[in-house]
Parts: structure tokens; sequence; C-alpha cells
């Protein structure tokens, strides 16, 4: 399994933090964000993706355990998954955008495809 990244913070908050930016993309369909942090929002992100594609009640659950945002897991259900029906992962791309003013910080912006 590959190995969690701590992004600097104690778990409680990288996990909070985490949820935030799964919810905000796939409310927003992109966010702009360091590459780290995309990478591991990536991962969740298509986990619900491909909850959304179950589309049963326990994914249904599932997904409202993690996101924060009941409209947001209605919208996964609703539009957002049945978008990628024909496709096998890869629901999210990652564009870089250069180092960021303030501390020289690797920006990206994170998309749903």
């Amino acid at each position: 399994m590959a190995k969690l990244r701590r992004l600097g913070r104690p778990t409680d908050h990288r996990k909070a933090m985490l949820r935030n930016l799964t919810t905000s993309l796939l409310h927003h369909g992109k966010i702009e964000t360091t590459v780290t942090r995309a990478k591991e929002t990536k991962r969740m992100a298509e986990k619900m993706i491909t909850l959304g594609k179950k589309g049963d009640l326990h994914a249904k659950r599932q997904a409202l355990a993690y996101l924060y945002d009941r409209d947001v897991v209605k919208l996964l259900f609703e539009e957002i998954a049945p978008n990628y029906a024909e496709r096998n992962g890869g629901y999210t791309r990652i564009l870089k955008l250069g180092p960021r003013r303030g501390d020289g910080s690797e920006m990206v912006i994170l998309e749903l495809v």
C-alpha cells in the first residue's frame, strides 16, 4: 500500500483539510492548491467518484460519511459519476502553475477531466 503523505499537519487537521479539499473539488470542478495536497486530494476524489459509480445505498452512506455537504453527495451520485460511467479511473488532472509568490511553493490546478 502506498504511504500517506503527512503534509506537516496533525492527523485530525490533515484529515479535515483533505475532506474540505475533496468536497470543494467535487462542488466546483477544480481547485488551486499545492502539489502534495493535490496528489492526496486526487486519491480521495477518485475514490469518491468510484463510490458514485457504484450508486448503491452503502456507497452513498460511505460518501456521506466522508464529504461534508449533502448537496455535493447528491451532485456526485446524480451528475458527476454518470459522466464517468465508461471510464476506468483517471477522473482528475493536475496542471502545474509555477511557484507561489509568497513562499515559492509549487502550485497546481486540480480539476475533474
